[in-house]
């Protein structure tokens, strides 16, 4: 039986409890996942602070909010990374692959995406309540526009580009696979400039704010969710895609990229979703 020493030596020097314990290259015993989690429940104690610094009674101030908001979202990133970083690029520098594990880590991620289309079902049956209301809720901006079919229009390729960029890796096509891996991570990016610019047209141009109503606060609410997800989307193909130019993928050696590839899928549709529902479905009078 090893001393305490020898495991943390086997183990890369992670001095964490159990460690032994953990499959080898499952990520080990790793505190970056509970960084990830104070981030992400720091995002909801931002949104509740803004609530609260906006009402007739300033009960915080106005910035706390949407500084916890900021703090936190850069604390659920850096965990996200560090994540990352400790379960698949530290343990393929140690390993050589990361196929090792490959059936679970997908897996993983069909269970997470479950998770995902129960997040934002609650989005949409709120949404889905608030119609069955008094309809429409107000004056609404010009929620069908150029900009919001563009967007749309350059999500759906992105899901078309990073599918045949996987294809291409599995024929073996490395520069077909980094060209089209590429641009989809540009196409991720103009994606997110996209909506921040609908976000800018609608707060200072049209007036309408998350406190505009009970649409608006749905419209932000699961618009912005969505967009975070695209930002870690966005984020994570950054990373397969440096991950790609050192040459760390292969035919046999690609479950990063798969898994990445169902997540960035799962966002597309779940924008179509948003598309359908939420601003198509917000102008008809039905």
């Amino acid at each position: 039986m090893g001393t305490a020493d020898d495991t943390a030596e086997e183990h890369g020097g992670h001095h964490l409890p159990a460690d032994e314990d953990w499959p080898r290259g499952f990520g080990e015993a790793s505190w970056w996942p509970f960084v990830s989690a104070a981030g992400a429940a720091g995002l909801y104690v931002g949104a509740a602070l803004f609530l609260l610094g906006r009402g007739d009674v300033e009960i915080v101030s106005p910035m706390a909010g949407p500084a916890v908001f900021i703090a936190s979202t850069g604390l659920f990133l850096g965990g996200l990374f560090g994540w990352l970083y400790h379960a698949f690029i530290a343990d393929f520098w140690a390993r050589g692959t990361d196929e090792h594990s490959a059936d679970t880590l997908r897996f993983a991620m069909v269970l997470f995406l479950g998770t995902e289309i129960a997040t934002f079902g609650a989005g949409f049956i709120y949404y889905f309540f608030i119609r069955v209301g008094t309809w429409a809720p107000g004056e609404l901006p010009p929620l069908v526009s150029s900009l919001v079919l563009a967007n749309t229009a350059i999500l759906v390729i992105s899901s078309f580009t990073f599918h045949f960029a996987e294809v291409a890796l599995r024929k073996g096509n490395r520069q077909r696979f980094l060209g089209l891996l590429s641009v989809t991570a540009l196409l991720g990016i103009v994606f997110i400039g996209g909506q921040i610019l609908e976000y800018y047209e609608f707060i200072v141009h049209e007036g309408f704010t998350l406190t505009s109503g009970i649409f608006a606060s749905a419209f932000f609410g699961l618009t912005g969710l969505h967009g975070l997800h695209v930002t870690l989307g966005a984020i994570l193909i950054g990373i397969v895609l440096i991950r790609a130019f050192a040459g760390q993928y292969s035919a046999e050696r690609h479950t990063s990229v798969s898994t990445v590839s169902m997540y960035w899928h799962f966002v597309d549709v779940v924008w179509l979703f948003l598309v359908v529902v939420l601003y198509v479905g917000a102008v008809a009078n039905v």
